[in-house]
């Protein structure tokens, strides 16, 4: 009984750690809010309609702010389909095969009825030791939550939280509202910085918030722009964090654009088709998580393409055969113009491709 007590105080006591970085943010933004309200707006600011204006912007850009980190705090990681666990009789015959070979046998029968396309290094049937499931593609497990998170980006120390496929947008929202939380500050409150060293506040205990208010807000303005360019740059090349640092191998070897179909679909895989949902913290991702479409030139898609890469490609095409396998309707649409990992390139799809509605190709998109 001892071991398992003290085994369940350590669960207890990380859980109370993992919440420490999340607490000092919100502590840090209630402290924003008096300063910037109270100690700012209302105390020094002397004209009614700057005061006003202030503060009704300022409020629109809390609320959403707010709302994207709950969202990205709170919002449950998804974990793989019940499809891509091992059954119990699987599970058995897995465990009776001491050969890795074997094993791989019967990972890749298992496989064949779903849509998995990528690989290990070594070209080995990505399988999870741990959860017993075959990996869906871009899944990994996380040392953290100890689970299989769909599409992982990375674990966040700052949200308690992993970043993947069921919060990724409310996380680059939260980055994009912080970041425009602490743009706003820094601009509203510059003039009154500058009265601080000049000594046109009076000598109350606003100046000094004031003062720590420019500092904050501008010292986080610099590293929240770093972030969030460098996860605009991944949603544009449709990467993960993990993808960046290791490209996915794929049968024909690694490739890095992969899973990347152009800017705009890469773009509205993330938030969606419409655009009135864009900018609120509400899930309108497109699929499933489970299985991404895939580009077949190893080249980046944004880049023109000469006549010997399209040859090269052409026989990678040729080389690689994969098991057609179904994706999901809203993933169906992004494929509209676009080359997949699936067999079926034929007349069919031609014809489909001149029937489809023309506003859901990048041609049309303007």
């Amino acid at each position: 009984m001892a071991p398992s007590g003290s085994r369940s105080i350590k669960r207890g006591c990380r859980r109370v750690l993992y919440w420490i970085p999340v607490v000092f943010i919100a502590l840090i933004v209630a402290w924003s809010y008096y300063a910037y309200v109270l100690q700012l707006c209302v105390e020094s600011i002397d004209e009614i309609g700057e005061k006003i204006v202030y503060l009704l912007v300022y409020h629109v850009i809390f609320i959403l702010f707010v709302w994207a980190y709950w969202q990205t705090i709170f919002t449950r990681p998804m974990n793989p389909l019940q499809e891509f666990h091992l059954s119990y009789s699987d599970k058995e015959l897995l465990e009776r095969e001491d050969r890795g070979e074997s094993q791989q046998e019967i990972l890749r029968r298992l496989a064949k009825e779903l849509p998995i396309y990528t690989r290990t290094n070594s070209g080995a049937i990505r399988f999870c030791a741990c959860c017993q499931l075959l990996k869906p593609d871009r899944c990994h497990h996380c040392s953290v939550c100890d689970k299989c998170i769909l599409k992982m980006d990375h674990h966040c120390p700052w949200v308690n939280n992993c970043v993947g496929f069921s919060n990724y947008k409310f996380f680059m929202l939260f980055l994009a509202y912080s970041l425009l939380y602490c743009l706003f500050i820094t601009a509203t409150d510059l003039q009154y910085f500058i009265k601080f060293w000049t000594s046109g506040l009076p000598d109350t205990q606003a100046k000094f918030h004031i003062m720590f208010l420019f500092f904050a807000a501008s010292m986080f303005s610099v590293s929240l722009a770093s972030l969030f360019a460098y996860h605009c740059w991944l949603v544009c090349k449709n990467r993960s964090t993990l993808e960046a640092v290791r490209a996915p191998a794929f049968r024909h070897g690694t490739d890095k654009n992969g899973f990347s179909l152009g800017f705009s679909k890469n773009f509205r895989q993330v938030f969606g088709d419409e655009m009135r949902y864009w900018p609120l913290p509400i899930f309108s991702s497109l699929g499933d998580g489970c299985a991404f479409p895939t580009c077949l030139v190893n080249q980046d898609p944004e880049q023109p393409s000469s006549p010997e890469s399209h040859s090269s490609t052409s026989k990678i095409a040729a080389e690689v055969q994969f098991p057609a396998k179904p994706l999901r309707e809203s993933q169906s649409r992004l494929l509209t113009s676009a080359p997949s990992w699936t067999e079926s390139d034929s007349a069919e799809d031609k014809e489909r491709k001149g029937t489809s509605n023309p506003g859901m190709t990048i041609e049309h998109e303007a």
